[in-house]
């Protein structure tokens, strides 16, 4: 008892013929998609019993994690997320967003993500991007079984190294 699957040619089509998967930016949006069918029955191998579903967020993460691993990566996502990250990190009790600056299609067998980064100054940025894709396939590939079509970058800022110096001072300035 086999299921009838298509080929997809992109999570997109597969979201938009399926209703399966949805763009998520957040842990905890988003749903979720369907590994294998699964088989019922006694009869049947017991690593065919049942089915597998990963989160939509679970490949935010996962992807989150793997970026943020590339040497040369400050931050991630855009400059309105970042500050209201970097709020959300000083509240006691507060955990780091790992999703933040990631975007994610899934569908029944493949995923499409897209990554806002912040690089490090002076870093070859072609290379960041090259490093941060491959790091990024090759985890949510081995992690999810999902096939990764496209890994899209975009850098939106340059950290420069006087950027902390500056904050720093000011504020040990004020506090004597």
């Amino acid at each position: 008892m086999a299921a009838t699957q298509t080929q997809e040619t992109s999570p997109v089509s597969a979201r938009a013929t399926s209703g399966q998967g949805v763009s998520a930016t957040s842990p905890g949006a988003g749903g979720s998609t369907t590994l294998g069918s699964g088989v019922a029955g006694a009869s049947e191998p017991a690593a065919t019993r049942g089915r597998t579903s990963i989160a939509d967020a679970v490949v935010v993460k996962i992807a989150g994690m793997a970026a943020r691993e590339i040497p040369g990566v400050f931050d991630m996502g855009g400059g309105l997320s970042r500050t209201l990250g970097a709020v959300r990190d000083r509240v006691p009790g507060g955990r780091p967003n790992v999703g933040r600056g990631v975007k994610v299609e899934v569908g029944e067998r493949q995923t499409a993500i897209d990554l806002d980064l912040v690089v490090e100054y002076g870093v070859p940025i072609t290379d960041v991007a090259r490093d941060v894709r491959e790091n990024v396939i090759a985890a949510v590939e081995r992690i999810t079984g999902l096939e990764v079509v496209e890994v899209n970058v975009t850098v939106n800022d340059v950290h420069l190294p006087d950027d902390e110096d500056e904050t720093h001072s000011g504020a040990d300035a004020r506090v004597e």
